[in-house]
Parts: C-alpha cells; sequence; structure tokens
C-alpha cells in the first residue's frame, strides 16, 4: 500500500500551457490564501455543512479547520466544499428525504471539480451516509472525519441523554413531570453542540464507517470540543494526502467483508435501526451485495456487548473513554475478517491487538448487555420484504403477541386521535401507522415510535407492539416494528389492514402476520387505489419515483450501479468551459 500514483487527476486542469491551463491556475489562486502553486499537489476537497439551522454539523469548525490544517501541512491543497445541510431536528419531513439528493450533490462536486480526494465531514444522521454515498459512487480516495457527541444536559442535578427525553415525554404524558421541569429540560437542551450523545444514528454510522476502515481508528466518537477531536482531524487531513498518492481508492479498500464487520459493529454496540438502511446504501453505491438477511445473521452471531443508551445504561463518552470501537471491536474479534484494512493503512488484526482490555461500557461476549439480539428482520404476510425491530430496546413479553389494530393514517392521524380519552385501545392492541414509509410521506420519517395512548400511560403501561412503515429515532426504543417493505403507499399488505384486524407478532419464529381470510385480502387489494399526491414538481417528485423500497436502502434506482458497469468517474474533458 504504498506505490506511488502515477498523475494527478487535478492536472487535467492545472498542468496545460495553454490558455485554458493558465485560467484554471489563476481561478484556483485566487480562491487560496496566500496564492499558493497548485501544479503537483493533490486537491483535497472538504466537504462542509454547518448551520445554525443543525447544531449537531454546527460543532464542526474547529475540526475543519484541523483537517484543512493537515492538508497543508502534508504537502496538499484544500479547499472546503459546502454542502446542504442535514439537520434531523428540524428539517421536516425529514432529512432522510434528502440524503440522496446530499449524495447526489457531493458525486457531482467531485465529478466537475478538480479534486483528487475528498474528506467526508459531519455528524447528524445523514451527513455521514450521505456524503459517503457520493463518494464511493466517485471512487476517489476518501477518509471520513466524524465531529462527535454533545455534552449531556443537566436536569435537576442529573446527566441527561437524548434518549431521556423520550423517557420523560411519557412521564410527562402521565402526568408525572410538571410543565416547569418540561421547560427546565428544554433550557437545558439548548445549550448543546454536538451529535446526539447516545448510540443514536450519528454514533453509531459514526463508529461503523469506522467499521469499514473509513474513519481512522479510535477517532470516530471523540467528544464534540474535545481537543483530541482536532488532532484527530489534522492526522486525517495528512492521511487523505497520503491516500491520494498512492492512489488508495474504496474500491481498492473496501469489500464486502468490510460491510460484514460493519454488519458485526452494528451487533455489538446495539446501534441504530437507521443503521440498516443505511448501509444497505452504502453497499449499492461500493457494488458489494449485502442484504437484510446478512444484518439478521449478525445479530444473531454476535451479542451486544456496549451497554450505552437506548439498549443500555451509559451515554456515548462513556464508550470513547473505554477505547471506543477498537476495544469493542477486540470483544468480538473472532466475529470480523481482521484482514481487512483501517483507515490509516494498518489491518484490523492489528488494531485489535493494540486495543485496550474491554471495560465498563464494553463487555466481553459472555456477559452480555441483553441476552436477545440488538436486532432482528421478520417476514409475513405483513412484510413480504421484511421488517425490522430493535430487540435490544424491546419488551420482552411483547416479542410474541397477537392482538387487534388500530390503524392511523398517515402521522397527522395519530398526533390528533392519539389522545384521546375514548380512543379504542387497551395494552393488547398493535398500533398501526402507515403512509410513513419512503414514497408515503414522502422520505420515511422517524414517526415510528408512536406514543402510548394517555389513556393507558396513566394507567402505568410502558410498551405496546407498533407497526409502521417509517423509522424511528436510534435515540428512541419500545417494541417498534419498523421499515415495513413494501410500504403502503405503493400497495403494500400494510394499506388493507384494517381496526380490529388480528396481528400477529413472533419474533423467535421471525414473523408478522396479519391474520385475515385470504378471500377477504384479495378482495381489500383489488379494491386499493394509492392516494393522490401534493408533490408533483422538483426534488420531491423526482424521488417519490425513483426512490427505493427500505429493503434495498432507500437510495434512488438509478444511483445504484448496474452490474458490470465500472466504478467511479468517467476521466474529465478539460477545456473552455
Amino acid at each position: 500500500m504504498t506505490a506511488e500514483r502515477e498523475a494527478l487527476r487535478s492536472q487535467e486542469w492545472f498542468g496545460g500551457a495553454d490558455e485554458t491551463g493558465l485560467l484554471h491556475r489563476a481561478a484556483i489562486r485566487s480562491g487560496l490564501e496566500g496564492h499558493a502553486a497548485v501544479q503537483g499537489r493533490p486537491v483535497i476537497a472538504v466537504t462542509s455543512s454547518g448551520s445554525a439551522l443543525n447544531p449537531c454539523n454546527a460543532a464542526m469548525d474547529d475540526r475543519i479547520a484541523g483537517i484543512v490544517a493537515g492538508i497543508e501541512s502534508a504537502g496538499g491543497v484544500a479547499v472546503t466544499l459546502p454542502t446542504m445541510t442535514l439537520g434531523e431536528d428540524l428539517m421536516k419531513p425529514s432529512a432522510m428525504l434528502y440524503r440522496n439528493l446530499l449524495a447526489m450533490e457531493v458525486e457531482e462536486y467531485l465529478r466537475s471539480y478538480p479534486i483528487d480526494g475528498v474528506v467526508v465531514t459531519g455528524i447528524c444522521d445523514k451527513s455521514l451516509p450521505g456524503g459517503l454515498m457520493g463518494a464511493l459512487s466517485a471512487d476517489l480516495p476518501t477518509i471520513v472525519h466524524a465531529g462527535g457527541a454533545r455534552a449531556a444536559a443537566c436536569l435537576a442535578g442529573r446527566d441527561i441523554g437524548t434518549t431521556d427525553v423520550w423517557r420523560l415525554h411519557h412521564e410527562r404524558t402521565a402526568g408525572r413531570l410538571t410543565d416547569g421541569a418540561w421547560t427546565d429540560l428544554e433550557d437545558a437542551l439548548a445549550r448543546q453542540r454536538g451529535g446526539c450523545n447516545v448510540m443514536g444514528t450519528a454514533s453509531t454510522m459514526a463508529l461503523l464507517i469506522e467499521a469499514l476502515g473509513l474513519i481512522l481508528p479510535g477517532t470516530a466518537i471523540i467528544p464534540a470540543g474535545d481537543p483530541a477531536g482536532v488532532v484527530a482531524a489534522r492526522e486525517t487531513g495528512r492521511r487523505a494526502v497520503e491516500l491520494v498518492r498512492q492512489d488508495l481508492r474504496p474500491s481498492s479498500l473496501i469489500g464486502r467483508s468490510s460491510f460484514l464487520n460493519a454488519a458485526a459493529t452494528l451487533a455489538a454496540i446495539g446501534g441504530s435501526t437507521n443503521a440498516v438502511l443505511h448501509l444497505l446504501a452504502l453497499a449499492g453505491r461500493a457494488g458489494v451485495e449485502l442484504t437484510l438477511e446478512d444484518l439478521h445473521e449478525a445479530a444473531e452471531r454476535v451479542p451486544v456487548v456496549v451497554d450505552v443508551e437506548p439498549a443500555g445504561a451509559h451515554l456515548i463518552q462513556a464508550l470513547h473513554r473505554a477505547g471506543g470501537l477498537p476495544a469493542t471491536l477486540r470483544s468480538i474479534a473472532r466475529h470480523l475478517d481482521l484482514d481487512a484494512w483501517t483507515a490509516d493503512g494498518r489491518r484490523l488484526s492489528e488494531v485489535t491487538a493494540a486495543a485496550r482490555e474491554p471495560e465498563e461500557p464494553v463487555r466481553g461476549e459472555g456477559a452480555p448487555v441483553t441476552v436477545l439480539p440488538a436486532l432482528a428482520v421478520v417476514h409475513g404476510s405483513l412484510a413480504l420484504n421484511g421488517a425490522v425491530i430493535k430487540t435490544a430496546s424491546a419488551s420482552s413479553e411483547l416479542l410474541r403477541h397477537e392482538g387487534p389494530a388500530l390503524v392511523f393514517d398517515g402521522y397527522h392521524d395519530m398526533r390528533t386521535r392519539i389522545e384521546d380519552p375514548d380512543l379504542d385501545v387497551t395494552p393488547d392492541t398493535v398500533l398501526v401507522l402507515r403512509g410513513c414509509g419512503p414514497v408515503g410521506a414522502p422520505g420515511m420519517p422517524e414517526w415510528g415510535m408512536i406514543p402510548i395512548p394517555p389513556k393507558l400511560a396513566t394507567q402505568g403501561v410502558t410498551d405496546m407492539v407498533r407497526i409502521t412503515d417509517a423509522r424511528m429515532s436510534g435515540t428512541s426504543y419500545g417494541t417498534v416494528v419498523l421499515h415495513v417493505a413494501p410500504e403502503a403507499a405503493v400497495g403494500g399488505a400494510l394499506s388493507v389492514v384494517q381496526d380490529g384486524d388480528l396481528i400477529r407478532l413472533d419474533i423467535p419464529s421471525r414473523r408478522l402476520d396479519l391474520l385475515v381470510d385470504q378471500a377477504e385480502l384479495d378482495r381489500r387489494t383489488a379494491a386499493w387505489e394509492p392516494q393522490p399526491t401534493a408533490h408533483t414538481r422538483g426534488w420531491t417528485a423526482l424521488y417519490r419515483d425513483h426512490v427505493l423500497q427500505a429493503d434495498r436502502g432507500c437510495d434512488l434506482d438509478f444511483l445504484v450501479p448496474t452490474a458490470g458497469a465500472p466504478r467511479g468517474l468517467v476521466p474529465p474533458v478539460v477545456g473552455r468551459s
């Protein structure tokens, strides 16, 4: 892995002695401090998506400055590329709707500009997978740097993580939390920058990308504001230049074994179910075969060994203090391909051998956080192409359950009716939320954790079986079956469920079934018609027409490479613009 490349892609722009080469060199020097020469120096793009609308990524400024400094110190030219900011909290209906647009933006940046390599940055949920999807499609030398989690908020002298918000909302619904305490919680949360401080989607994806070999070992979850993050950022910048000089591209560094290592990691950390969608999409961009079955099998084989909320008890900072991903992978090393490459050029075997012995919150395989697997994939008449449940944060007594359906057609219907004191619901009811999948919402928002109806919460009910074609936040918990495919909006079985229909969930048997006579189902299916949509133009219309279902990662059909198609960018035709 030390051979030098023969020529830089950017020299197609800057190497010419004619007027076009002169104008290209003058243009980039005009944009660089000190009017630096660019000939012979690798040009490294650094994606940047900070915004006041996205407090998670707003904590990235010092890290990006460190990356730029590292690139320059290694003899490269750093160019910052502003990308759209995918803020999970404020972007509606969901940042997931725009993940693929970010991927297209990054790919087209890399295609059209004189760029030799890229550092993808971010932390908020879709920033890293979206940016990396574009980079994998471009197949230029790529490395990723994650911004880290925010510090814990403090309420009444107690540290509060993101998952606690959902628990406190349940307490408020049940009448056990005052309005004053609710306001105090908002004030405490408003002082934080950085990603969610539990094993939500942000931290999950950072750890999985490190497991793939695209984040420097041990750096994925350095907390926001920690000076060590800037040091890691500088090393990331330097490594980006090395990757370009050695022409080390994702296609030569990561393959199916890398993705299976990431699947094992997802199981070990008890990670977000959103990572299922992102891993499938990333594998698709990389031309690697990865299925729901691969992810289920990894969860069956690899126990949850990281004791971090919501599956465990600690915040994500505790995992970093205990050695981060290297310590975690040491604990599950027998389940990994240790010949896989890591982002610093070592084999995974070298990284795990040098890692710390497991200590809380990292456990050995013999003392898992839960006897349940991190997640499970179920099939059946209600989910022909599969659905996902985070078993590690579900209630064991509900993993086998049969009950009558109560159906909500969309988020507004659910929020309007769920608090009705006369709602026809019992603890055995199966709450069904449909019309919220990739096409239905559109964009598959995190609406799946349907609140427990207040009439039951006040009686002490804390969990119910919930089924949806939506997603839920990685910070959420409960017995929630997600990502039902095909979704209701395209005529999946979820579209014909009626109130009172019996639904059977059987996680040990991996089944999710609608217990309705087939003749009746056929009648309902024949009468079903798709709902009209207001989304008839722009990105949303393109998305609805081309998005794949959840079992295929919700990428766009025309962005997934076809069999035998070449990877990466076609050589540029560089001349007068």
